[in-house]
């Protein structure tokens, strides 16, 4: 149950006093449990992991009653790895989310701040990994952020308020640096909502992403290190009953990248003797879950993943198949258990680099094989 704490502010300077609420909201989600990885780097592994179904996090969040419809919003929100009791996001302090803004009931929402883009706003709802399944779900190598591997710095964005089901959005990150276009962002998005139908589309747009410690997506961040990058998608979902059934496509396409933040090394992603011009993927998603009781519900997704490797040897063209499953069971409103199990198999061309191993999110390193496999059990609370 969250927590809030209501004052009231009292102005003296006129005869009949005059009242604005606010309220501040403290929350968080903490997410630990067991890993099993058949083969990461060449061996079996089991671990304690924290923060896959959702990420381990604190935060604040606060609003202002400026009068007519108009409040001062603000959130903060940390994340940590719950074994090492170290922060999370590069090691930042608030590193989820900082923002502070302004929300008209009328006009909509604008906030200034480290902020999600609107793949994550929008179109990610319609994954499930950036719905019920969290982490593990995720595309490969979150190659299109709809598991949010990465938010925007020096974020402006609007918000619209819901109009007849429809709402839209986007968001500019600047640079802060002398090269305006250096390390910049922008996305945009949408989403129509009508009874148990959810239709979503967005797109986000990064220069030099990962090419600086103080831009949009600074070197800590970013999933790929590249000139540019560019991704789109849109989904469906349709909830009828007890059950939900989903289709996401996403496109991703990476201009001369060089590295990748899961991997860690700069040229890892390049193999020996050549240059990579450009790194593209298309994810095709079906998912579904199913509430067999409003404390138990099991769910599934399959990914077919394409994958452009255009390289100065030639292109090179992957495949990648990923199985997930999950059950998840409440104990209370905010306690409960989960089982998650992946499977990913990369068939096709070989790139002869370290994208011919399977991977999956979350896994300490990739598959010295073409396959992996995961299963996680865990303990879920949130306050």
């Amino acid at each position: 149950m969250k927590k809030q704490v209501i004052a009231l502010a009292v102005s003296a300077a006129f005869a009949a006093p005059v009242f604005a609420q606010s309220s501040v909201t403290l929350y968080g989600v903490i997410d630990e449990g067991i890993d099993y990885t058949n083969n990461a780097g060449g061996g079996h592994v089991y671990e304690l992991a924290s923060g896959y179904a959702q990420g381990s996090r604190w935060g604040l969040k606060g609003t202002e009653d400026l009068g007519g419809g108009l409040h001062a919003i603000f959130q903060l929100e940390n994340g940590f790895d719950v074994n090492s009791g170290k922060l999370a996001e590069g090691g930042r302090l608030f590193g989820r989310q900082a923002f502070v803004g302004l929300s008209d009931d009328r006009y909509g929402t604008v906030t200034f701040g480290r902020q999600y883009d609107s793949l994550v706003d929008y179109m990610a709802q319609t994954t499930a990994n950036g719905s019920w399944a969290g982490y593990l779900f995720a595309h490969p190598y979150d190659n299109d952020n709809t598991d949010n591997s990465f938010r925007l710095g020096n974020a402006v964005k609007y918000a619209s308020p819901e109009i007849a089901g429809f709402q839209f959005g986007g968001a500019y990150a600047f640079s802060n640096d002398t090269n305006f276009a250096n390390d910049r962002a922008y996305s945009f998005g949408g989403q129509y909502t009508n009874g148990g139908l959810l239709i979503a589309a967005a797109y986000l747009q990064a220069d030099n992403p990962g090419g600086t410690t103080g831009g949009a997506i600074t070197t800590n961040d970013a999933s790929f290190i590249a000139e540019r990058m560019r991704v789109f998608g849109g989904g469906i979902n349709y909830t009828f009953g007890g059950a939900t059934v989903g289709f996401a496509y996403t496109n991703s396409n990476y201009k001369n990248p060089t590295g990748n933040g899961y991997l860690g090394t700069p040229g890892a992603i390049v193999a020996a003797g050549s240059t990579l011009n450009a790194l593209k993927y298309q994810n095709f998603e079906i998912n579904g879950k199913y509430q067999f009781t409003p404390a138990f519900y099991v769910g599934a997704q399959y990914v077919y993943t394409t994958e452009n490797y255009e390289a100065s040897t030639g292109t090179t063209k992957p495949k990648i198949h990923s199985v997930g499953l999950m059950a998840d069971y409440n104990l209370s409103k905010r306690t409960d258990f989960y089982v998650q199990g992946v499977y990913q198999k990369v068939a096709g061309d070989k790139t002869n680099s370290i994208l011919d191993g399977a991977f999956t999110p979350g896994t300490d390193a990739p598959s010295t094989t073409s396959n992996q496999v995961v299963v996680r059990l865990a303990i879920r609370h949130k306050f």
